[in-house]
């Protein structure tokens, strides 16, 4: 396995958004490079993966910076490739693919064939047909052409590695992708067919949402003495625990009731009865299933905000640990997640510090 995978981000999207780099925009739960580093990370099939963006600082604290390599881009598209071939030069690559970060949705048996036809060739390139009539203006006069004749070419591109760096150290105009050096120097490359769902998200408008729905969730267990306390998916020192079948966490438990309520799917308890087999089990296991469930139904987290209702412990001594663990657990952003600690005045089981409770609200979006 001799493959890099290269993701060009050095864009400034002045068409997509004034303040926000089109790349950093958040899009199905995760900024849109996420999509590209996870899916490319998760495919294992590189040896490096090089991000090129000239917002370093954008990457310090991701959990997936030490899996990666980040350079600093260039003015133009084609000066952020050419940095990265250079970069990578010292590494003897075989096969190299370029991609641009605007497009989240290629998928990895995509990358599977790209790889696997660069055995025969040293370019392939995925393209789709127009779905619009086509003119084309040249000195003057205006020209149809064949729509199911026209390329229009996605990324991820494919090369041969050395092919590429000949051609792109030789090429002083600026180009749009890295088939025209091909195309322009009569090297053959190899077209397949893309997959319409690989569009390159230009405009904002191009990130089109369907129905949004809503869930509350709540829950509520006894202090015990001798049993540990976890709340949020995470262990809290403190002199009693939560009672209950499972772990107790009241946190979790709510979150989970709020996802099966704005989905319609009845309550934890359905899904997670009181009997042997769940006995004891921990809450991060109980909403693994949950998550898994609601990305198959193309749903995903748009918000979680908390309500943890208690004397002691105080939230504020924990509130970034517990955020930062459901974050993890979730996949969602953690300036997504709000935790507010509320006390009840004394009142009640809750009152005298017998009790702990939990209230959620979720926000769901189902995409196209």
């Amino acid at each position: 396995m001799n493959n890099y995978f290269v993701i060009l981000a050095a864009g400034k999207s002045k068409r997509f958004h004034k303040n926000i780099d089109k790349q950093f925009y958040n899009y199905k739960n995760k900024e849109i490079i996420d999509h590209s580093i996870e899916k490319s990370l998760n495919s294992k099939l590189f040896k490096k993966i090089v991000v090129v963006t000239n917002n370093l600082n954008h990457f310090k604290n991701k959990k997936y910076l030490k899996s990666i390599n980040i350079i600093k881009g260039g003015k133009e598209r084609s000066d952020s490739s050419l940095k990265a071939l250079k970069y990578l030069k010292k590494f003897k690559p075989k096969n190299i693919l370029i991609h641009d970060a605007a497009r989240p949705d290629f998928s990895i048996k995509l990358l599977k064939k790209l790889i696997a036809l660069l055995k025969s060739n040293k370019a392939v390139v995925p393209f789709i047909n127009s779905r619009d009539s086509i003119k084309y203006k040249t000195n003057n006069e205006i020209f149809n052409l064949n729509r199911e004749k026209a390329f229009l070419t996605q990324t991820p591109q494919a090369f041969r590695y050395k092919e590429l760096y000949q051609l792109s150290i030789s090429q002083k105009n600026k180009i749009t992708d890295e088939a025209t050096l091909f195309v322009n120097n009569n090297k053959k490359v190899k077209f397949i067919k893309g997959n319409n769902d690989n569009i390159k998200i230009t405009y904002k408008t191009d990130i089109k949402l369907n129905k949004t729905y809503f869930g509350i969730g709540f829950d509520i267990h006894r202090l015990i003495k001798n049993k540990k306390l976890y709340l949020g998916g995470i262990k809290i020192p403190f002199h009693s625990g939560l009672k209950g079948h499972s772990d107790g966490d009241v946190i979790l438990h709510a979150i989970i009731d709020s996802i099966l309520g704005a989905t319609r799917r009845n309550d934890i308890g359905t899904y997670f009865p009181n009997t042997k087999k769940f006995k004891n089990i921990r809450s991060p296991k109980m909403l693994k299933p949950i998550l898994d469930n609601l990305d198959k139904s193309n749903l995903s987290i748009n918000n979680i905000d908390i309500n943890l209702i208690c004397e002691q412990p105080k939230v504020s001594k924990y509130r970034n640990k517990i955020i930062n663990s459901i974050s993890n657990l979730t996949g969602l952003n953690k300036d997504l997640i709000n935790l507010k600690g509320k006390t009840v005045e004394k009142l009640g089981l809750i009152g005298k510090e017998k009790a702990i409770a939990c209230e959620v609200i979720v926000s769901v979006t189902k995409y196209d």
